[in-house]
């Protein structure tokens, strides 16, 4: 009687386990599939994201910009940048229009990161 009490308290913990580990990957989950909805489907949304953004001229005009995860990239993207053209760069928190992972275009700047 008591080999049959361990198997099925096995049973249980095992069941258990099985039950949290699909609830934490289907959080997870989530996320990254409403973030590729998203941008497949074109959906364009105001957030205030990091942007690395290049201007150009005398004065200075903003002609490109750079969706960039977190600030340390967008410093690492500005140096490499620099050394490599006679552009001025400059990391900033923006709002924008954001297509999925990419800026459409910028409102505003809220901070320069330096």
């Amino acid at each position: 009687m008591g080999q049959i009490k361990l198997v099925f308290y096995l049973v249980l913990v095992f069941i258990i386990y099985k039950g949290y580990v699909a609830f934490t990957e289907f959080e997870i989950g989530v996320g990254d599939r409403v973030a590729e909805i998203e941008e497949k489907s074109d959906f364009e949304r105001e957030d205030q994201v990091i942007a690395l953004m290049m201007y150009l001229g005398d004065p200075p005009e903003l002609k490109e910009h750079l969706y960039v995860v977190n600030s340390s990239k967008c410093l690492e993207l500005k140096q490499i940048a620099e050394e490599s053209s006679f552009a001025y760069y400059e990391c900033a928190y923006v709002n924008a229009v954001v297509r999925g992972q990419k800026i459409v275009s910028i409102i505003n700047e809220i901070n320069i990161i330096k």
